[in-house]
Order: C-alpha cells, then structure tokens, then sequence
C-alpha cells in the first residue's frame, strides 16, 4: 500500500510556493500527494506535474462542484454544465499525472432538496457518471466517488447506498471511495461497511473522527487496519485533514476550531499512524 497526503490541509490550489512543503513530506516518507484540481490550466498542472516528478512524489486528485448551477442530478442545464466541468477537470488531472480521482463526484456538496434523493436523480446521476466514466477510460483515469455524511450531501450517505448506485451506473471507471470520518458517522459497522464492498472500493482516505491528527481519536484504527489487510486492498492509503487557514473550505467542511497544533503534526503523526499501523501484524 501506498501513503498519501491530501492537500486541502493546506490549499486548494498547489503551486510552486509548496515546493518546500512538498520536499518534507518526501522526507518524511509519503509516497505521494492528494491535489485538489480546481483553477488552473493544463499547463499549470503539467508543470505541477513535472515538479512533483522532481521530488519523487506520485499523485492523486481530488475536487468537488460547490455551485448548484453544475448539479449532476439537478435539471438538463445544471447536469450539462456538470459534466462539461468534470470532463475539464479529468483533462487537468490527466495532464497533472493522476490515475485516480475522488471527491464526492455525484452531486454538489453542500446542496440540499429537503427530501431524501428521487428515483429520477439516481437516473440523472447515473446518465451523468456514464458520460463522465466514458471519458474518463479514454485518459486512464478511475473517478472515485465518495459517501459523505448526510449534513454535506443526501444522494450518497453510506457503502450501501453508494454500492447500489454504482451498480446501477454499471462503468467499469466509476468506483467508490471509503472515508472513515464519513463511515463513523453514518455506517452502524463502519468495518462491516468496508468489507461488504471490498470489490468496488479504489480509494481510501484516512481521516479521524474530528478530522484532526489520525490515531487520536476514537476511529477504530486497528480494525480497520485489520480489515484493509484482509480484503486485499493494495492501493493509496491517504490522509485527509483540515484547517481553517481557507475561509472558503473551512465554511465547507464546518471548521470551526483548530483540531491539532501544527499541520506539521498532522503529517508526521498521521504518517507514522499509518506506517506503524500497517506492520502490526
């Protein structure tokens, strides 16, 4: 398995100002990093791309839609305008070097009906994710979509429900990504939760209960360890945390407090967590 490090703790958008940042989490022993693609163009992500080779870090990408005016199960303007952007955002993640991307890919965060999701926005959903699926195969790319918790979404709250979704998608580039901030809020069984769904899982984000410094928490750390292990997961092991150093994302995320000292201690105890974590056996 590999450890990764999502940006957000710091940014939205990576540049060369973090090149410094980047080197020490080289150093400290991450094998790649988490790049939120949102503005910029391809050749600001090739160049991103080029820099991050130089430092020996692989990537993954991460994004999300925030305006409701992109909604891939709102009307025909809004799943349009939804899929023109993630078919642009796949190309930046394309030219940036990632072969994944994740984020809550299904509907706009933090956009609400007042009702539970319809029979037609699952079909809308689905119409949407085939298209964005289909181009995403022709860059080599697997788009991950993540279950949130029901105060950031309400089309996709648990592996259950987002596994049936993505049955119903039928895209062999459209699979599912396992949060354990987001299971330990809605799943019963957050381990049962990642075992069931073992076969539609490419991504995991390691993120503890209060989004702060992995292992500090009330997460249950080694079973889910345990159960990685046991379904073969083989794949990117990557933190998320966040700040309130971005107005905008900290409203997103509902930060409201600072949830470790330093982002310092985040990456270097959370990295430890992780890699002393994997060598229990």
């Amino acid at each position: 398995m590999k450890i990764g490090m999502n940006m957000f703790l710091w940014t939205t958008h990576v540049g060369p100002e973090h090149k410094a940042l980047l080197r020490d989490l080289k150093t400290c022993g991450y094998d790649g990093v988490e790049i939120p693609v949102f503005e910029g163009d391809l050749s600001h992500y090739r160049q991103l791309a080029s820099m991050l080779d130089d430092i020996g870090l692989e990537r993954t990408a991460v994004t999300a839609m925030g305006d409701p005016a992109m909604n891939l199960i709102g009307d025909a303007s809004a799943r349009a305008k939804g899929v023109d952007y993630m078919r642009a955002t796949l190309d930046k993640a394309h030219a940036l070097g990632a072969s994944l991307i994740c984020g809550p890919l299904h509907s706009t965060l933090g956009h609400f009906s007042g009702e539970g999701p319809t029979r037609e926005e699952f079909a809308r959903s689905a119409a949407s994710q085939r298209l964005i699926g289909d181009h995403a195969a022709g860059l080599g790319i697997t788009v991950a979509l993540e279950a949130l918790n029901r105060f950031e979404c309400y089309l996709a709250n648990t592996m259950d429900g987002l596994a049936g979704h993505l049955a119903e998608i039928d895209h062999p580039n459209i699979r599912a990504m396992y949060d354990t901030f987001h299971a330990n809020i809605e799943e019963t069984d957050p381990i049962g939760a990642l075992t069931r769904h073992a076969a539609s899982i490419a991504h995991i984000h390691i993120s503890e209960n209060d989004r702060g410094v992995p292992g500090r928490g009330n997460i249950p750390w080694a079973q889910t360890y345990a159960a990685i292990r046991a379904i073969g997961y083989d794949d990117w092991l990557t933190i998320e945390s966040f700040g309130r150093g971005l107005p905008d994302l900290a409203a997103a995320t509902k930060v409201w407090r600072d949830f470790a000292e330093s982002p310092e201690a985040v990456y270097r105890e959370g990295y430890d967590h992780i890699s002393n974590s994997l060598s229990v056996r």
